[in-house]
Parts: C-alpha cells; sequence; structure tokens
C-alpha cells in the first residue's frame, strides 16, 4: 500500500531514513519566522525509481510526502483516522463502507479534488489489471481473490463494496489518491504495443510542475545522484487549530548518498538534520549529543525485517532455467535451507554488526504487531548439526572440508545485497565467513539498489540475495509477499505484467497453504481466531525456510534539537506528522 504510512514498498523495500515524520504544535509567531527559509534536510541512499506512485514497488520513494488517502493510520495509537475522508460508515453486514470527503479538497495546480478522482485511482488504476500495482493483493478479498467495487453516490460519498467480510477493509482504503484530470487519457490510450500510456508516465525524468499531488509537499526539484527537493503544497488540505496552513516547514531536502558512512560525516558536520542511527554509529553518537545538540531516539525494536532468501523459482524462460538446475535442487530442498539457517550465527551479528542493538528475529510478522508469535523458534547456530543434515541428503566433504552436492559439484552460490548499506554488506560478509565452515562457498557482490530490484522483480536472474521489508500491524500488508500470485512473492516470483512468461514454475503445497492462510486470516473479523491463523502462518514459514530471517534491530534516529514537536515513533519513526513539525528560533 502506498498510503502515508507505506508499509510494504513493496517494497519495499527499506530507505536509510524513515520519512516518517514529527508531531507538535507551534505558535504562529514562530511558524511565521521558520516558514521563511525553513527547510530540513534528510539522506537517501538510492535515486528514486519512479514518480507514479501506483507502479512503485520500492524505497526511497516520494510518495509518503506527495499523496494522502482516504484515510491514515496514526503510528503512535496505531488507529485508522481519517486523511482525505472527513468520516466514514460501515454497513450492518461490513460489506460496504461509505466514506463522506472532507470539503474543499483540492490538487497541487488548484483544482477540486472529488469523488471522481477516488472512483478513477481504485476503478482504472489500482484494481486495473492492466496496470501492474503490488496495492492490487492487499485488495482482494477471500479465497475468489475478488476485489471490490467503487461507486460514485454524489459528489462527496463514495462507496466500497465487498462480497464477504474482510477485516483489513478500512486500512486498505489509504492508498494514494491520483488526480485524474491529469491522467485519465493515459489510462485510456494505448502505446504501439496496446499497453496503457499509464505504464510509461511520470517517470523520473518528468518535469516536477507535471506532478500533481495532494499531499504536504509538492516535488521542487530533482538532480539525479544529487538531491530531491520538495515545498509547501500551497493547497494542502490540513490546517493546525488557528487556521494557519500546514506543512510549517517550507521545504524538505532528500540527499543522496550512496553510502551510510557518508551520511555519517555529513549528519555530524551538520548538514543533515537527522539520520537512521545504525549500530555500528551509536556509541560514537551517543557521546556526541550535547555537543551536537541532537536526541537520538530509541524506539526498541524497529518494525519490518531483514533476511537472506534463496530464489526457489524452478521455472526457465525461453528454455533457459532462471536457476542452474543442480543449485536450484539445493535451494528448493527444505534440509539445505535449514542446514544454512544453522549456519548463520546471529548472535555474533547481534554482538558485532549491531553491537547489541537488536535481537534475533524469527518471524515473518513484525515484533510490535499484536499478530507476532513469540512462540516461534528459530533455527540455532549449530555448524555441527548443519553438516549432519547436508550429508544425511547426499552431499558430502573432501578431504580440505569442501562441500559437494551427490553428483560431484561444489556448493556454491552467488549472494546479492544493495550496496552502500554497511549493515547489510556486513551481514553478506558474515554469512559468507559462518558458511565457509560448513563448506559452502559465498560469492557475496553488493550491488546498485536499482538493479537488485530489478533482478529481483524483472528478470529474476539471481541465486540468493539479503534484503529488508518494512512492515506494520496488519498482516495482510504482506499478502503481496505470500500470496503465490503476488507481486512481491519474491522467492518464487511469477512474471510482471508486461514481462516475458515462465514456463515450468512450481508451487510447493506449503507454499500455498501460508497463501491461503493469509486469505483466511484476513476474513475473520474477531482477533482472537484471526492470531490464531497468522499465528500458523508464522510457523509454517519457519518450518520450510523460504526466507531465512537474521537480526532485528532496535529503532533508532538521531534528529537536531531545533526540530521541535517530536513523538517518536517505531511504526512512524521520527517525521510521522511532518505538516506540524516546527524549527526553533535560531
Amino acid at each position: 500500500m502506498f498510503s502515508r504510512f507505506s508499509k510494504i514498498i513493496s517494497g519495499a523495500l527499506v530507505m536509510l531514513m524513515s520519512l516518517t515524520l514529527l508531531s507538535g504544535c507551534g505558535d504562529a509567531t514562530l511558524v511565521n519566522k521558520t516558514r521563511q527559509q525553513s527547510q530540513i534536510t534528510q539522506a537517501i541512499l538510492s535515486d528514486p525509481k519512479t514518480f507514479n506512485a501506483v507502479l512503485s514497488q520500492e524505497s526511497p520513494n516520494i510518495f509518503g510526502l506527495t499523496y494522502d488517502g482516504l484515510v491514515e493510520e496514526n503510528p503512535l495509537t496505531g488507529e485508522i483516522q481519517p486523511a482525505l475522508a472527513q468520516s466514514w460508515t460501515f454497513s450492518e453486514d461490513n460489506l460496504n463502507i461509505t466514506f463522506t470527503l472532507k470539503e474543499n479538497l483540492k490538487w497541487s495546480d488548484g483544482e477540486p479534488l472529488t469523488v471522481d478522482d477516488v472512483v478513477f485511482s481504485y476503478n482504472q488504476l489500482y484494481l486495473n489489471e492492466e496496470i501492474p500495482s503490488n496495492a492490487r493483493d492487499s485488495l482482494r478479498v477471500g479465497e475468489s481473490r475478488a476485489l471490490p467495487t467503487v461507486t460514485k453516490l454524489n459528489d462527496r460519498q463514495v462507496r466500497f463494496t465487498i462480497n464477504e467480510p474482510f477485516a483489513p477493509f478500512l486500512e486498505s482504503t489509504g492508498l494514494a489518491i491520483l488526480p485524474k484530470h491529469i491522467l485519465e487519457e493515459t489510462v485510456q490510450e494505448r502505446d504501439r504495443d496496446g499497453n496503457p500510456l499509464f505504464l510509461s508516465v511520470w517517470g523520473v525524468d518528468t518535469p516536477p510542475d507535471e506532478l500533481i499531488v495532494n499531499g504536504r509537499y509538492q516535488l521542487k526539484s530533482y538532480s539525479t545522484s544529487q538531491r530531491v527537493i520538495f515545498t509547501r503544497n500551497p493547497y494542502y488540505w490540513q490546517k493546525d487549530e488557528e487556521g494557519n496552513e500546514l506543512p510549517y516547514i517550507e521545504d524538505v531536502v532528500w540527499e543522496i548518498v550512496e553510502s551510510t558512512d557518508t551520511s555519517l560525516l555529513q549528519f555530524r558536520s551538520g548538514s543533515l538534520d537527522s539520520i537512521g542511527v545504525s549500530p555500528e554509529y551509536f556509541s560514537l553518537l551517543k557521546r556526541e549529543e550535547d555537543k551536537g545538540d541532537f536526541t537520538i531516539y530509541n524506539g526498541g525494536a524497529a518494525y519490518g525485517t531483514t533476511f537472506m532468501a534463496f530464489n526457489l523459482n524452478q521455472g526457465s524462460r525461453n528454455g533457459t532455467p532462471l536457476v542452474t538446475p543442480y543449485k536450484s535442487k539445493w535451494f528448493n530442498n527444505v534440509q539445505f535451507r535449514r542446514a544454512i539457517a544453522h549456519s548463520i550465527d546471529r548472535d555474533r551479528m547481534i554482538n558485532n554488526i549491531y553491537r547489541g542493538l537488536g535481537e534475533q528475529q524469527n518471524s515473518p510478522i513484525s515484533v510490535q504487531s499484536p499478530f507476532y508469535d513469540p512462540t516461534v523458534e528459530g533455527y540455532e547456530y549449530n555448524p555441527e548439526l548443519a553438516k549432519e543434515i547436508l550429508m544425511a541428503e547426499g552431499f558430502r566433504y573432501d578431504n580440505n572440508g569442501n562441500l559437494f552436492d551427490a553428483d560431484n559439484h561444489p556448493v556454491r552460490f552467488s549472494l546479492l545485497t544493495n550496496a552502500g548499506n554497511r549493515i547489510r554488506e556486513s551481514l553478506g560478509s558474515q554469512i559468507k565467513q559462518d558458511l565457509e565452515q560448513i563448506g559452502v562457498i559465498v560469492d557475496f557482490t553488493p550491488i546498485a539498489f536499482n538493479v537488485l530490484v530489478d533482478k529481483l522483480s524483472n528478470s529474476l536472474d539471481w541465486e540468493a540475495h539479503i534484503i529488508g521489508f518494512t512492515g506494520g500491524n496488519e498482516p495482510n500488508g504482506g499478502i503481496n509477499l505470500w500470496n503465490p500470485d503476488g507481486n512481491l512473492h519474491l522467492f518464487n516470483q511469477k512474471p510482471q505484467a508486461g514481462r516475458e512468461d515462465i514456463q515450468g514454475r512450481v508451487v510447493a503445497d506449503w507454499e500455498r497453504e501460508i497463501g491461503d492462510l493469509y486469505v483466511q486470516g484476513a476474513r475473520e473479523l474477531e482477533f482472537e481466531r484471526r492470531k490464531q491463523i497468522y499465528d500458523q502462518t508464522q510457523q509454517l514459514a519457519m518450518e520450510y525456510l523460504p526466507l531465512i530471517y537474521l537480526v532485528n534491530p532496535y529503532s533508532l534516529s538521531a534528529v537536531r534539537n531545533r526540530i521541535e514537536g517530536v513523538e517518536y515513533s517505531p511504526l512512524g519513526g521520527a517525521f510521522w506528522n511532518i505538516e506540524r513539525l516546527t524549527i526553533a528560533d535560531e
């Protein structure tokens, strides 16, 4: 979903800094002073890949600042609250939600934002099977995977209808609303291949003044590999209690810094206003809090997960297997995956890489979520047991301790992650060392983030990787990861829309069972019964290990004290309410 608090990035994928924002009110005098030249400066690890919210699959993305949906999640309470919608009502059978929009909503070009934009955004974009969107999977209901119908009732009211009860129904309506008056023609018109022109609009080469938004900020400029600059949307719908226009801060600058080391240097020099605190930097920054006039916020266990995964896709394209067949045989052997899990020393990761600021992650559901199952057991570090498992599966060792399969192939595979993320690079280096202890050779290579995303989503040309997903309280946000046909089912990905077909893709029984349980969990409205269903998904995920979970770090951010009103939340971070953030008079 790409609401204000986009949890799957489809991302997904995780930014260096959570663009979750600050809360607090300032008096009108301070507001007027800070508005004149006020800005905050942050850092991201790579360039945005698209400015099209519907097509976006990863972080960093601009949409948390530029778009609102009908509703949003309050990261302090976890409650769903109004955004573009003023209110909503459920029907008695819970199959309909009727939303009433706020009055006098406008787009950043001054045009009215109406129910027609809501109906367009859902019916012609998110629910349109011709347009690949990660959001669509989280809107599908029941075993039929039916999509809701969205109907205009009058100038301010719109109705969403589903065919059976769906617990995340309300939260699913937080998707970004896009402008019909700008984009409708691009959906109707076709390119020479017969695809909607929408698939190629609002790329990163689009002039900023052509991007029409409804969120707090609009894009001001973008310089590739340098920075993204946002400026206040003069038609933003929200005002403070005194009637002042929001947001208070004039500009937000994202410096594109392809190394967390460089981000640290820039923060310490004062050129960044905030930074996600990696564990290796924590002690250094903690000593500098007073001198640097900043505060480190610790939200406890972070939302989201970090994991290693093997490519389990057994299919081929144009007669060429996606994964070398004998390696695919290893990867699809659950005992092989269990042996690998037993060979990874996660306590060493916590102590050496995370500096003690983390804990083992044993579940696809965030530790902070009420649906997390604390009884799920992980795989203890036991390389001798790993060797026993491998030999029982027909693998053998030579006199030098090198591992071979039954057909005498040396056990060797490539492992990828995104370059510039020091934590993931360190995780990969340790995994390489750990697996050497059981005779496995790992060719570890950090690559550019966008190249990695393309491999995972499109070419499917990879063997193993380390990556992370953001998370939230609602498990259904992970449906496009766990549904075998989901756009983020990355360990056994089906072809994306417009990509070449795959022949011979196999979906395992356990794989389909987890996907079915996610459907059942979304259908169940009673919390305890829902939790029992999601407990099963967590147990199955750990039993069959499509993803080998590593360490869950603590949620840490450093923020300059001149930025006032911070109410830190592990779900929303330091800036979850940026429209009310103020800068102290200096």
